[in-house]
């Protein structure tokens, strides 16, 4: 068990520096997904269900999916910033 543990810590300590290492958004998001997800785990082992569900859903869940809509509208942003532009340029 404690293998287990050290396993989740140091997947948990690779998904900290990752995320801020990463220079991808989305890459960024699907890391932070997977260290919420671990810490969920984690939570479970500590024998604290609550806190592990609350992670589970508003960690990994909620928050990503608000971090993909707003890539998603940041994405949309750009994009009509860019025929605002050609069309000031022709």
């Amino acid at each position: 068990m404690i293998i287990i543990e050290y396993m989740l810590l140091t997947f948990l300590i690779v998904c900290a520096l990752s995320v801020s290492i990463s220079k991808n958004l989305l890459n960024s998001v699907i890391i932070f997904m997977s260290y919420s997800l671990i810490m969920a785990v984690i939570w479970v082992l500590l024998r604290s269900p609550d806190l592990a569900i609350t992670e589970a859903a508003v960690g990994a869940g909620v928050t990503s999916v608000l971090f993909f809509i707003a890539l998603r509208r940041l994405a949309q942003m750009r994009e009509h910033f860019r025929k605002e532009t050609n069309q000031e340029i022709e």
